[in-house]
């Protein structure tokens, strides 16, 4: 285990946080908030925490995937404690495990809140909040990569820790590049994002944070109703914007390489654009008569779809009002989430592909026993070893989803919020249903049932294997 390269890597992601934490002190000086000394002050520590260990490069800088997995596993964790300190030491959120659930649901793009009232915080507490989506939607580590020399399979292990999905591959041959190529097309739809809300005439600090939120698939509003009380224009934009950041970004690589029909060739892409185009249309028959036309139940229907299958969050209405159909889709939709490769959390689309034609495979099996069938996606033989891993992930997924259901129900609210509250957390998308639908919160949940979804949000975010791998007392014996 090359602890030095551990410790020098996490040391980095704190000076980061130093470095992303300038935003919103400038934030504070420009509406004159006193709880910008909050952020000097983390700001301060970081730099003291993290200077150490980045003064003097390891020499070997060669590590594996365990030590990856546990790279990104603490990075997060780390990341995630120095966040939380300006809400704490603003006395905005007193309370440490709060504090906490916030930044978690932050920087893992949840959008889960425990704040009654979002709109009473300072702008630079509202923008760090919508600012930490931003940081984790395509991960602080990705972030890095692009910044720090190292070699081997470095670069590989790192980003297959921290990158959602079943499988990582490179776009170039330099992973190193691959990271920068990613974050270059993350930068350019963040800012067209943006420009287009401006058109629609969103004040800038509303676009940022919307746009961060858009970006990062985390979904924190800055206003109480979520989206609600924007234009139809600005929500249609978002609306886009989340579906498009659902989709895997080596699809917009191949449309920038020149290569259309290798990009539409994406049979994870077609499904999910199916999905919520068949997810829309029934759920706009369905509340049609909740609204004054047909028109307008669409709009709402796409934006609810859009925002939960890919993770995001975002609400123009309390969809909790609308029927069992509707409401039963959108729970669905939850466990689906976006693209592998995406900002987008759930499940992937890509693992229940594969699933499904595993199910094909082994079905035609017990009819024909000699025949000899391999799993095909995008035209290519799925291995072995993705197969079993996804197997495992999903063995592990319903496990820590039953399991946290059970110990939140020590809480004593209904079984609906419990269950949704998990599935909103696990699956890193933000609002449930019931108690914890689009317009409340999670701030009925005691200390013990936080701290059981801030561990789900994280291993949501990480795909539950590098959060796993550092409980495991096995780790730590042969560290």
């Amino acid at each position: 285990m090359n602890k030095r390269m551990i410790a020098y890597i996490v040391g980095w992601i704190l000076i980061f946080e130093a470095l992303f934490m300038i935003l919103p002190c400038i934030v504070a000086l420009i509406y004159k908030e006193a709880s910008g000394f909050s952020f000097l002050i983390t700001i301060f520590l970081c730099l003291c925490a993290g200077g150490p260990f980045v003064r003097k490069p390891p020499k070997n800088k060669i590590f594996y995937t365990r030590e990856g997995f546990v790279t990104v596993a603490l990075s997060w964790i780390v990341l995630s404690c120095f966040g939380a300190l300006p809400f704490i030491i603003s006395g905005y959120i007193p309370n440490p495990v709060d504090a906490l659930f916030e930044t978690v649901s932050g920087f893992t793009t949840t959008g889960a809140s425990i704040l009654t009232d979002v709109e009473a915080l300072p702008y630079c507490l509202i923008f760090w909040r919508s600012f930490s989506h931003w940081i984790g939607g395509m991960g602080v580590l990705v972030f890095i990569l692009t910044l720090l020399p190292m070699s081997g399979g470095s670069h590989m292990s790192l980003m297959k820790a921290e990158s959602p999905g079943p499988s990582v591959s490179k776009l170039v041959p330099k992973v190193q590049s691959t990271a920068k190529i990613l974050y270059e097309i993350y930068i350019v739809l963040t800012i067209v994002q943006i420009i287009l809300l401006l058109i629609g005439k969103m004040p800038l600090f509303d676009a940022l944070a919307t746009s961060f939120g858009t970006a990062g698939t985390g979904g924190f509003g800055i206003k109480n109703d979520s989206m609600a009380s924007y234009s139809p224009y600005l929500q249609t934009v978002t609306t886009i914007f989340m579906i498009l950041y659902g989709i895997n970004f080596s699809v917009y690589f191949l449309l920038l390489a020149g290569r259309p029909k290798q990009a539409l060739q994406s049979e994870e892409a077609r499904w999910y654009l199916g999905i919520i185009g068949v997810s829309i249309l029934v759920i706009a028959l369905q509340i049609r008569h909740l609204y004054p036309s047909f028109g307008v139940g669409l709009h709402h229907a796409a934006f609810q779809v859009a925002s939960i299958i890919t993770t995001t969050g975002f609400a123009t209405t309390d969809f909790n009002l609308w029927p069992e159909v509707p409401r039963c889709i959108l729970l669905l939709l939850m466990f689906a989430g976006a693209c592998a490769g995406s900002t987008g959390g759930g499940i992937k689309i890509s693992r229940l592909i594969i699933l499904a034609k595993t199910v094909k495979k082994e079905l035609y099996q017990l009819i024909h026993p000699q025949s000899v069938r391999q799993v095909v996606i995008d035209g290519r033989a799925v291995e072995h070893d993705v197969l079993r891993s996804i197997n495992v992930f999903m063995v592990l997924y319903f496990m820590i989803f039953a399991f946290s259901v059970l110990f939140i129900s020590v809480d004593g609210n209904d079984l609906i919020t419990n269950f949704s509250a998990v599935a909103a957390t696990l699956n890193n998308i933000g609002p449930g249903l019931e108690l914890v639908g689009p317009t409340q919160n999670f701030s009925l949940f005691s200390n013990w049932s936080k701290l059981v979804m801030i561990f789900d949000m994280l291993a949501g975010r990480l795909e539950l294997f590098p959060l796993l791998l550092i409980l495991t007392p096995e780790t730590w014996r042969k560290f």
